[in-house]
């Protein structure tokens, strides 16, 4: 599958080289446990406070703020859990989107069932919470406020900033932010008393590796730890931490941050002329995303057609895509963040997801725009 073209880079993305390599030096010559007290266990240790250090000062907080985990799930359910359990002297009451997650969408109703009030913000049509209904349900018992900063499913960008100036205004509460699909597409970093209070982020899904992620906040909050044991990660997250993997994540992390720049500019451009050509097919398609959405991310629907469809007709002609989020794509229900976005009948199955990674070129977009033409006037003998 050399010549496969991979357009499902917000389901995963394949790592970099220098990312593999940076995995393989630390997991052939710095093995030992970081935390024994011999050279090599010391030698482990400066390695894992580097990448810490790395990580923190790209979202601008202190290295002790910094935890290691294993992706963006176990963030989620950390942060959510950590923070309601151990602030209910404040309040029961939790704010969360209609669109989030299922690691965080999950994690609330579990906490409903343990006597936690959970609300959820609508959006509109574009994906997008109205700031209006936040402050109009921030209440003095809300405790959390969780909302990802980029959709996985259509790119939606909400206004994280707005949101953390509104919660901290009118509540104690603390902003959760899921910048699972933004980190390394957006500026996302903790700013001053203004930012998010934690941020969630995964590596494999900027060419790191599937098993690590961040947990990180702006400050030390109260937070109940999850994992008991041996006191690692500063006694929050117990369990001896996977070195190579904590090093790997920093090294993508890096990168993604020094490429971000050039990478948006050419996903926007791809974003723009792929928006160009869906546009053309008038009601046969319904685009999802939108012009202002994240530029790595595009979905849209083919009228009166299962994604499953279209998927496998692209595949047949060496493009990879996906339909909606890789984590509930083998469901046969309509996807919660459809449902949010009331979309009309006939383009609730066909959603489609394309999205762009670092690997990704120019002729992939080529290719990918030919094969979509071929696949359209295959399925709906649509000719553009």
């Amino acid at each position: 599958m050399n010549d496969t073209i991979y357009l499902d880079n917000s389901a995963t993305t394949k790592p970099l080289k220098e990312v593999l390599q940076a995995f393989m030096v630390v997991n052939e010559q710095y093995y030992a446990n970081p935390a024994s007290i011999h050279a090599m266990g010391v030698e482990a240790n400066d390695l894992l406070m580097r990448a810490r250090e790395q990580v923190a000062d790209i979202l601008q907080t202190e290295a002790k703020n910094v935890l290691f985990t294993s992706g963006g799930t176990e963030s989620n359910n950390a942060a959510i859990f950590g923070i309601a359990r151990s602030n209910t002297h404040i309040g029961k009451h939790i704010l969360t989107t209609e669109i989030e997650h299922p690691s965080v969408l999950e994690t609330v109703k579990q906490l409903a069932t343990e006597g936690f009030e959970v609300e959820y913000l609508k959006v509109d049509h574009r994906g997008i919470i109205s700031l209006d209904e936040l402050r109009a349900k921030i209440r003095k018992d809300t405790i959390l406020v969780s909302m990802m900063h980029v959709n996985n499913e259509m790119g939606a960008i909400q206004p994280i900033d707005e949101a953390a100036k509104l919660i901290h205004e009118m509540s104690r509460a603390a902003l959760h932010v899921d910048a699972v699909q933004s980190f390394g597409k957006l500026a996302v970093s903790f700013k001053g008393e203004e930012g998010p209070d934690c941020i969630s982020i995964s590596g494999h899904k900027i060419h790191g590796f599937k098993g690590s992620g961040v947990l990180a906040f702006r400050k030390a909050i109260r937070w109940q730890p999850y994992a008991l044991g041996g006191g690692q990660e500063f006694g929050l997250r117990s369990g001896t931490v996977a070195v190579p993997q904590a090093v790997a994540l920093s090294k993508a992390a890096r990168i993604a941050v020094e490429t971000m720049h050039d990478h948006a500019k050419k996903y926007r451009q791809w974003h723009d002329e792929i928006l160009a050509q869906l546009n053309e097919y008038g009601e046969a398609i319904h685009i999802l995303s939108t012009p202002q959405g994240a530029s790595h991310i595009i979905s849209f629907s083919v009228r009166d057609l299962k994604g499953e469809v279209i998927i496998n007709a692209m595949q047949k002609r060496g493009v990879i895509v996906s339909t909606s989020s890789a984590c509930s794509s083998k469901q046969t229900k309509t996807s919660h963040v459809v449902e949010a976005l009331h979309l009309d009948e006939h383009y609730k199955k066909g959603v489609i997801r394309i999205s762009f990674g670092a690997h990704n070129t120019a002729e992939d977009i080529k290719k990918f725009k030919q094969v979509l033409a071929e696949v359209m006037l295959e399925l709906k003998g649509e000719i553009k």
